[in-house]
């Protein structure tokens, strides 16, 4: 059997699943540089991507349609070359209870100039769904509880076994996106009313909160609000949760709430107000956790999934763990819309076989072009030693390297690689990608040696809990230590056949130590770089590696201005 999952709307994807086994994820921000959360517009870009996969879209057993918002079901409209497309979906979460894989049968897929039949399921169940198939404990066939928490709904917790899932309890009355609408009443984002949200701003503040001191009066005052306005007895609230599901129902409702905060915080500071707002948030998600597994004593082992927008949050995840409410967490590397595509396809496969373990790897993406040398650059073989080398003489470097990553963090795939012994190579990769000074870079590090340099430590391979820098680690690669002492750590196995991780060796081998500096490369609010031709017409960085060619700018005038950047230091 082979299906084919489509996220249309933001953050649009084409996964193909062939007998369990994941064969490709084809974001749409990671074709062509195209624009962060970039959707499928165009029905034309489904028979692209499956093309570039080697197959034609009469190859495609199930077409699943991942659902969106809506009570009942969802509504999309797109275009098929010139053709006017509508399609009926899933709604964004399950009718009832015990539906979550309720599908939502439709026909008028127009793809390879045909009509063709589809499912589509509701949006949190291809959470679900992608969480608990590419988990462990799928694989050692587990249950485990899931925690979905996304911009649109309130946390939910499902118990999924092999034979079906069920909602267990939703934990507190609060939708996912009161976290960006904080960043957009405070600190550096603030928005003026009315203006259009950066889908960014949640990890941009996960940064920003480490120039901020707790208040546990500003915690008190959010929690007074939370109670009045959201979660106890009084009037609004009991409107709110009755209505929590209508989008432009709860979003205003978070801006009030943000509006009445303001009589008693205006004269704070804004990063504190922020790091308070933080800490209120994830105290309430680990109490309310706490209390939803006592008032549903479920046998078997504690594991959890989490999944959603909200899982990208490595404090949050980080808490949750250190909690001690769970004997295992797993978090997805795609835990945002970017996995819903998987997801969709997931969900189809649960609905025939149940929630049977995918099979899967990370580096799933579009594969790497080299194309044509850009005219002022050269190309010439370059081994992994060669590069170790480069990078040892803190010379960073955009490494391109086989299948792009899933999700929305670099790891490895699609980075701009770099020595962390300077405490200039921060603020120098900082300024390359247009930057605030106070954005951490990340680390990626050998996963045998990660616990002698961070704490915990333990295996993070795909950059989704938190970490401190050792003291006696500070000063030896401060380019990957946050202002906090903390540190977006990626850790990769020695025994890894991705060249990143021979990179990685051969580095050691030459400077003692295990790791480097990992951002992005991409432009300016687009994904990925698809090719080497694309990152040196950026020309923000002299090198690129790709695929064992290495491109060099044979002007070697340093960092030169691009035309399709910005001016100034803008977040990103």
């Amino acid at each position: 059997m082979r299906i084919c999952g489509l996220k249309l709307t933001h953050d649009g994807a084409i996964a193909v699943v062939e007998d369990g086994k994941l064969v490709f994820c084809i974001e749409q921000e990671k074709r062509e540089n195209n624009p962060r959360y970039q959707k499928i517009e165009n029905l034309d870009a489904v028979a692209a991507a499956l093309s570039e996969g080697g197959l034609r879209v009469e190859d495609i057993d199930q077409f699943v349609v991942d659902g969106w918002d809506g009570e009942v079901e969802s509504q999309f409209r797109m275009v098929s070359g010139s053709t006017l497309v509508s399609l009926n979906g899933a709604p964004y979460i399950e009718r009832k209870v015990d539906h979550l894989l309720a599908s939502v049968d439709g026909t008028g897929l127009l793809l390879g100039g045909a009509s063709r039949s589809y499912k589509s399921y509701p949006h949190v169940s291809g959470h679900v769904a992608s969480a608990y198939c590419t988990s462990p404990f799928a694989r050692s066939e587990q249950p485990a509880f899931c925690l979905v928490w996304d911009g649109g709904m309130v946390p939910r917790l499902y118990h999924v076994q092999r034979h079906g899932a069920r909602l267990v309890d939703c934990l507190f009355p609060l939708i996912g996106q009161i976290y960006a609408a904080a960043g957009h009443h405070f600190g550096p984002y603030k928005k003026a009313d009315g203006a259009e949200w950066d889908l960014g701003v949640a990890g941009k503040l996960m940064a920003y909160i480490a120039l901020g001191s707790l208040d546990e009066d500003i915690v008190a005052e959010f929690h007074r609000l939370y109670q009045e306005r959201f979660a106890g007895d009084t009037e609004i609230a009991r409107n709110y949760r009755q209505n929590v599901h209508i989008p432009e129902t709860s979003l205003a409702a978070v801006r009030d709430f943000f509006e009445a905060s303001l009589p008693q915080l205006k004269t704070k500071p804004h990063e504190d107000v922020l790091v308070s707002f933080h800490v209120f948030l994830e105290r309430l998600l680990v109490h309310e956790m706490g209390m939803a597994l006592q008032r549903h004593s479920i046998p078997g082992p504690r594991n959890l999934c989490i999944s959603g927008g909200c899982a990208l949050n490595i404090k949050w995840n980080s808490a949750l763990r250190a909690s001690g409410l769970f004997d295992a967490i797993w978090v997805p590397p795609f835990p945002n819309d970017s996995g819903s595509a998987i997801g969709a396809a997931c969900c189809a496969m649960a609905a025939d076989k149940g929630f049977v373990p995918l099979e899967w790897s990370v580096y799933s993406g579009p594969a790497v072009k080299t194309g044509d040398v850009p005219a002022g650059w050269t190309a010439s073989p370059c081994s992994i030693a060669e590069l170790a080398r480069m990078l040892a003489d803190n010379e960073p470097v955009v490494f391109l390297a086989g299948r792009a990553e899933l999700g929305p963090r670099a790891l490895g795939a699609r980075s701009i690689l770099a020595a962390a012994t300077s405490p200039a190579m921060k603020a120098i990769l900082n300024d390359i990608k247009y930057r605030e000074h106070f954005r951490p870079v990340a680390p990626i590090c050998l996963e045998d040696r990660a616990p002698a340099v961070f704490c915990p430590g333990t295996p993070d391979p795909y950059m989704l809990f938190d970490h401190q820098t050792r003291a006696e680690w500070r000063d030896k690669v401060p380019a990957v230590v946050h202002l906090d002492g903390s540190a977006r750590l990626q850790t990769i196995a020695r025994t890894s056949e991705h060249p990143v991780a021979q990179l990685l060796i051969e580095y050691e081998k030459l400077t003692g130590l295990p790791l480097l500096c990992n951002t992005s490369a991409n432009h300016h609010g687009r994904g990925f770089f698809p090719d080497a031709a694309s990152a040196c017409k950026w020309g923000r960085v002299e090198r690129v590696w790709c695929d064992g060619l290495l491109l060099s700018n044979a002007r070697g005038n340093g960092l030169p201005s691009s035309t399709d950047e910005p001016a100034c230091c803008v977040p990103v």
